[in-house]
């Protein structure tokens, strides 16, 4: 079992940034890949960002190309997301997510651990 635990998230206008962090417990040996995903209200929960543990190979949703960066701490068991240039439709409660396998995956259903969750809401 991996154990994830969000936090970071809040209140910031357009344009600033924010960093989330998600923590990692658990059987976190080496063969995971990690990822982010948000839900914004009446919409479907939609992927963000991933990265593969091992190498630190990333992949990005579209929306969010060229503004979050997604990047990990070995020692510490935790994977980042740097938000920049945020703007109002980035609001969404932002879900870190873990999954065995090498391989990244977009899919929500090939993810095998959530996080509660994390608020992130850009005002205008």
């Amino acid at each position: 079992q991996v154990q994830l635990a969000e936090s970071g998230g809040g209140l910031v206008q357009a344009g600033g940034s924010l960093r989330l962090s998600c923590a990692a417990s658990g059987q976190t040996s080496s063969g995971l890949s990690m990822g982010w995903f948000r839900q914004a209200p009446g919409k479907e929960r939609e992927f963000v960002a991933a990265i593969r543990w091992s190498v630190g190979t990333t992949y990005y949703g579209d929306s969010v190309k060229g503004r979050f960066t997604i990047s990990r701490d070995a020692a510490k068991d935790t994977v980042y997301l740097q938000m920049n240039s945020l703007k109002p439709e980035d609001t969404a409660v932002y879900y870190c997510a873990a999954r065995r396998g090498s391989v990244i995956t977009i899919i929500r259903a090939t993810y095998e651990y959530w996080g509660q969750g994390t608020q992130v809401t850009v005002s205008s």
